[in-house]
């Protein structure tokens, strides 16, 4: 028996001491490479408003070259201020934020597989417990499964991307995990303490006030929406007290979302209220008015691709899941009955198609959207997972070496393969040669293309349209005529390398190709004497 006991226990220590190093590699990966150059539309966009209100100590305003920028709401914008104000301002500081919320997005997760997952695990739905000491040691506790709950998130390609950019996507992530995680603890406690019932009970609705400030609307619908549709999938009322909740806790949430929303309307009034809510939430949803179309089953296969590398587990549990389900309903005279065995199942399912729907019949839809179901499948993926280690410890070796792979795989792409994309992606180095040059003060402006990257490396100096957008130049005779313009000065352009023989060959004006970046050239460009 001591024997036994002894090998329970270097099991044990062996145990904690691979989680251990899988957490240390968790955190340094999300801080890892976030000082590579934004790329795309919005993360200079949005690093680019932050700075603004950076400079003017503003923490309420979004502009976007001086000019009322109001998309989003300030919670990105927040982090992104603090970054700078530690950091100084720079892409690692325009990201962090989004780092730690997709840390913390995991850390939500593990906290769910810490407090209640075990009760819900095994062939249907029950884990099997193993009596013989040695077998035990061997089997899966309620930590392993918040560990592997952790592990598969964090390793999921889904969440590695998007807590790298400086977007809002992920900042609206982790406030409603955590507010819907707070939401199941309560739901499944069994006594009424505070800290099992009443303090994530509260949680819940602090929570939504911050996805409120996150993203708008959705972070008081969504998950409002997925308790109801979890009610309904389970055949059962909610209690009193969460019914008595929604009044005191809708007044939680509005007090936290108002620290925002409040000086906003005081400061703005309707403008506010016409642009954010009627334009960009109610319009952006029901029509092309952005130009991001996609047919309605877009979001299907996006999703899934944001469990790899854990695809196969996450179909085979949705597979699962609904032949055990179906076989769950009982006729019973002119009713059915549900048995209410895997309630983290269900719950799982109601966060994942709640969004998955919505967003289908959504007019405009780009991969980001669909973020905030990504938990609830990584979640129903780690059922697959479980199922599978308990296998053999072979199995378990298996996916935590999968998990490592990744983990390398990341790191060598940041370090080693990624400059090539990254380099055809941004102006940076397009305008640090044509600073090297001299070129430090001339204004820029984007002929035959409109470069969003621009707003955060040539901030400042950006021709634009007289209501703050950036204007697009579609000619060498109106490049001429900003020249005249700016009194003759010198001017910098941005030319996709397809027009640029325009500048080259033409008697009009005298061009010097600065650099290119084999998408885009940057050229100096001056009137002829």
């Amino acid at each position: 028996m001591q024997e036994i006991t002894k090998t329970q226990n270097q099991t044990l220590k062996s145990e904690r001491l691979i989680w251990g190093i899988f957490w240390i590699v968790i955190f340094a990966l999300y801080f890892f490479g976030l000082s590579i150059p934004l790329v795309g539309p919005d993360e200079p966009r949005y690093a680019q408003v932050a700075r603004e209100m950076f400079e003017r100590n503003d923490w309420v305003t979004p502009t976007l070259g001086g000019a009322h920028w109001f998309e989003k709401p300030a919670l990105l914008y927040w982090l992104q201020i603090v970054g700078y104000k530690i950091f100084g301002v720079s892409e690692f500081a325009a990201r962090v934020g989004s780092a730690i919320f997709g840390l913390l997005t995991v850390f939500s997760l593990w906290l769910l597989g810490k407090n209640l997952a075990v009760n819900h695990l095994g062939e249907n739905g029950d884990i099997e417990r193993k009596e013989n000491p040695v077998e035990y040691s061997n089997s899966l506790t309620t930590k392993d499964f918040a560990n592997w709950l952790a592990l598969i998130a964090a390793s999921s390609i889904g969440l590695i991307v998007f807590a790298r950019g400086a977007s809002f996507d992920i900042i609206l992530t982790f406030p409603l995990t955590a507010s819907l995680v707070a939401f199941f603890i309560f739901d499944q406690s069994k006594n009424k303490s505070f800290t099992t019932y009443y303090l994530p009970l509260t949680a819940f609705y602090f929570f939504i006030g911050v996805a409120l400030l996150a993203k708008g609307l959705v972070g008081i619908v969504f998950p409002l929406a997925i308790v109801a549709f979890y009610y309904l999938l389970s055949f059962k009322l909610p209690g009193k007290t969460f019914i008595f909740s929604l009044i005191w806790g809708t007044v939680v949430s509005l007090l936290v979302a108002s620290v925002w929303y409040v000086p906003m309307y005081l400061t703005h009034g309707f403008t506010f209220i016409d642009e954010f809510f009627i334009q960009h939430h109610f319009a952006r949803y029901t029509s092309n008015k952005y130009a991001h179309p996609q047919p309605f089953y877009f979001f299907f296969w996006v999703l899934p691709l944001m469990t790899l590398p854990w695809l196969p587990f996450f179909l085979t549990t949705i597979w699962r899941l609904f032949k055990v389900q179906s076989s769950r309903f009982k006729v019973q005279g002119s009713k059915f009955k549900v048995e209410n065995k895997t309630p983290l199942l269900r719950f799982s399912l109601s966060w994942l198609l709640v969004p998955l729907v919505f967003f289908s019949f959504s007019g405009s839809k780009l991969p980001g959207y669909i973020l905030p179901a990504l938990p609830a499948a990584l979640i129903l993926t780690t059922f697959g997972v479980w199922r599978f280690v308990q296998k053999s410890a072979a199995r378990k070796l298996f996916v935590q070496l999968s998990a490592a792979v990744i983990f390398a795989f990341v790191w060598l792409t940041l370090q080693f393969f990624s400059a090539p994309f990254i380099n055809s992606e941004t102006i940076k180095y397009l305008m640090e040669t044509a600073n090297a040059q001299g070129f430090t003060e001339e204004k820029v402006l984007n002929l035959h293309t409109v470069s969003h990257n621009a707003e955060f490396y040539a901030a400042g100096r950006l021709i634009r349209e007289a209501d703050g957008k950036l204007k697009k130049f579609l000619g060498v005779y109106e490049v001429l005529e900003e020249i005249k313009r700016q009194s003759g000065k010198n001017i910098l352009v941005l030319v996709p390398l397809e027009y640029l023989k325009e500048l080259t060959e033409t008697d009009l004006i005298n061009a010097q190709v600065l650099s290119d970046n084999r998408e885009v050239a940057i050229v100096a460009v001056s009137a002829k004497n």
